[in-house]
């Protein structure tokens, strides 16, 4: 009888350890928002990868200061070069069949990108409250999470949130893009429906024009709420775009709104998980 109770328990104990499987993988989250990861390409070359939510595959920037020379890239498929089935390990985890893009600007301190693609088929978690990764085998525990909808398409997040202006919602989907530092940027349709030029409190502007002619207005403004799930955020910072060029396709969930939350993806990713993070109410990051 004892046998069968401990062989019950060494079963039972054993389901559980593989359920919740994870491994951790630290991170350096820079003073622009972006989280930076060391990794080992090719069982050679080490380098510093920004992580990079909006794109599940690698990529090298021009200006990198290692070569990561066992990277060899054909121009004849992919015009500024494309790199298949390369080894990346970061932390614990190494991942066969990694794609490299050449020549693709990057964060700052980050010598390239690493994507999502890396956690394929995998739950994970971003916890900026300890600066790691942890990936699982199996769903963790969420009960203190609010859960929210993810549209995942073309290997990228997008998120449901309202903007509230002069006590107005307006609700859209914010591709999550932990490449740029900063809040909110509206896709520039969209601002120009509900007119948000005429809305907003803007802080600065720019203007950038092409060789044509065509002139494009950046404007970073404030807006008075943003809510995303069941938490709310004041006065958030918000770019928009106005002018001739239509430059501005999708609308943003920055880096900096990213910080203020740790997150958990599911598997199949349908549904993103987030709870307040240490830096729920910090001061924004303001762009120059």
């Amino acid at each position: 009888m004892l046998k069968h109770t401990t062989l019950l328990f060494l079963v039972a104990f054993g389901w559980t350890v593989t359920a919740f499987a994870q491994q951790k993988i630290p991170f350096r989250l820079t003073k622009h928002n972006n989280i930076i990861v060391k990794a080992l390409v090719n069982k050679t070359d080490s380098v510093d990868l920004m992580f990079q939510i909006a794109m599940p595959d690698a990529s090298l920037a021009p200006d990198r200061i290692s070569q990561v020379e066992s990277v060899q890239f054909d121009s004849t498929e992919y015009s500024g070069g494309l790199s298949r089935n390369n080894t990346v390990k970061v932390g614990p985890i190494e991942k066969d069949g990694i794609l490299f893009f050449d020549n693709e600007y990057t964060g700052h301190e980050a010598e390239g990108k690493i994507g999502t693609g890396f956690f394929g088929g995998k739950a994970f978690k971003i916890d900026y409250d300890t600066n790691e990764f942890v990936v699982y085998d199996q769903l963790p525990s969420v009960d203190d999470y609010d859960a929210i909808p993810l549209v995942f398409k073309r290997g990228q997040f997008f998120i449901p949130a309202n903007s509230i202006i002069q006590a107005v919602s307006y609700p859209t989907e914010f591709l999550l893009q932990s490449g740029y530092s900063g809040s909110l940027i509206y896709e520039q349709n969209f601002s120009d429906e509900h007119q948000f030029n005429d809305k907003m409190t803007f802080i600065n502007e720019k203007t950038l024009k092409n060789s044509n002619g065509q002139s494009v207005l950046t404007k970073n403004g404030v807006i008075d709420e943003l809510s995303v799930g069941e938490f709310s955020l004041g006065d958030v910072p918000a770019g928009v775009f106005v002018g001739d060029l239509k430059i501005q396709k999708l609308s943003y969930f920055g880096a900096d709104l990213l910080r203020r939350f740790n997150w958990i993806f599911n598997a199949d990713r349908s549904i993103a998980y987030i709870q307040k993070s240490k830096y729920f109410e910090e001061a924004y990051y303001i762009l120059d």
